[in-house]
């Protein structure tokens, strides 16, 4: 059986900032970190559009507000180190009408509790910043921008595996248990043991948690994120990233324009309900993670709560001119044919039995496992952050 000090879960971003942060702090430790599927960031984050968030929207105190902050320093830094592609491009977030002003100022003075570089400014600045975008007022954040998140992951990968860390693909997590100093992991590779264990098994977290012996606090419902791509001669329609104001009733941020650092413009997300937790498309139905979603009560209180939300998201879903018309709120001249489908995405959303999706981080542990039980948006952002969290957690239990 392999031997370890520590044992990640997890080939994501998170899991591998994490591998390195112990990598840092204990250049000696003997470090494995195991991942199902053949390639690394193969999940959220390979399909993730590349947002490098300024931390405006989130509560300020929470785990989310204080390690994007952090987060993004740190990952800013780590790009200009290895020569990963990122840019401070800036970001408008669009009240469309006066009656969306009211919120537009809530989230400026996030933004400001925060200590985020941002500014509200009128139409005509606007129309400076984003020639194409309609508005009454806007917050320009100049210092958010976007990054090649799976070139950082692959930078990741390769310092640990030149730092003699482990990195086992094609392994899949089928049990852990525990001696009296020792954790095992069982996988499909064969059996792992470990002083410690780390789970960022992000749309498997919860269940990777009860394999673990905890009661996970929250359970993962997916929610697919439907893209659309402008064409390239449709792309000058869009500078930067322009964003609408959320709703504050609904968790996700509604469909925006993010220009990618690698190039393209993307187009949403749109948010409904996946009938799998790896449910790229409308085909993908998985009965277990289905069934677990349609009979669990926090997911039967939230729809109830928020199905008029739900239907419309369901709506743009089967139809293109929805989605449109959706778009066309920021940016008026969009049409039809400038959209082209993109590549989906499933969002690990940790929910609570009280219907309530958790809005900051959640992490559970023993005096040996350490499970991170959502890392929602600004995950990626964050990830260096999260890692060196998770590393002093884990440094009071190797005391």
């Amino acid at each position: 059986m392999a031997h370890s000090d520590v044992i990640v879960l997890g080939g994501g971003i998170v899991g591998l900032a994490t591998a390195w942060r112990l990598r840092e702090r204990y250049p000696d430790f003997r470090i494995k970190l195991v991942e199902k599927e053949a390639a690394l960031a193969f999940h959220q984050t390979g399909r993730n559009s590349g947002v490098l968030h300024s931390g405006i929207y989130y509560r300020p105190g929470s785990l989310r507000a204080t390690n994007c902050r952090d987060g993004k320093k740190a990952m800013e830094a780590f790009c200009t180190e290895h020569g990963i592609a990122y840019e401070l491009c800036g970001k408008v977030i669009v009240a469309v009408d006066e009656s969306e002003l009211p919120n537009l100022n809530r989230i400026y003075e996030r933004g400001q509790a925060n200590g985020v570089e941002c500014e509200v400014i009128g139409p005509e600045r606007l129309a400076e910043l984003e020639p194409h975008s309609a508005g009454v007022k806007a917050i320009h954040v100049p210092e958010a921008g976007i990054v090649d998140y799976v070139g950082v992951s692959r930078k990741l990968g390769e310092l640990l595996r030149n730092s003699g860390a482990e990195i086992h693909l094609n392994t899949k997590v089928t049990g852990i248990r525990s001696t009296s100093d020792r954790i095992i992991v069982e996988t499909t590779g064969g059996d792992f043991e470990s002083r410690f264990v780390v789970n960022c098994t992000g749309l498997y977290c919860d269940r990777v948690t009860q394999l673990s012996g905890q009661k996970p606090e929250a359970k993962i419902v997916p929610f697919r994120g439907e893209y659309f791509e402008l064409t390239h001669v449709a792309e000058h329609l869009c500078k930067a990233l322009i964003y609408p104001v959320p709703d504050p009733k609904f968790p996700f941020l509604g469909v925006h324009f993010t220009r990618m650092v690698l190039g393209g413009v993307e187009c949403g997300p749109n948010a409904v309900l996946a009938f799998a937790r790896e449910g790229y498309t409308k085909r993908d139905i998985n009965l277990r993670d289905l069934a677990e979603s349609l009979t669990y009560p926090g997911f039967l209180r939230m729809a109830s709560k928020h199905w008029r939300t739900g239907c419309m998201e369901m709506w743009r879903s089967f139809s293109k001119r929805a989605f449109v018309h959706a778009l066309q709120r920021l940016i008026p001249e969009i049409r039809s044919e400038h959209l082209h489908h993109a590549p989906s995405g499933v969002r690990a959303q940790a929910l609570g039995r009280d219907g309530k999706l958790l809005d900051d981080f959640l992490i559970q542990e023993t005096d040996r496992i350490i499970n991170l039980g959502n890392a929602p948006s600004p995950a990626a952002t964050a990830a260096l952050n999260i890692g060196g969290l998770i590393v002093a957690r884990l440094a009071a239990k190797v005391g």
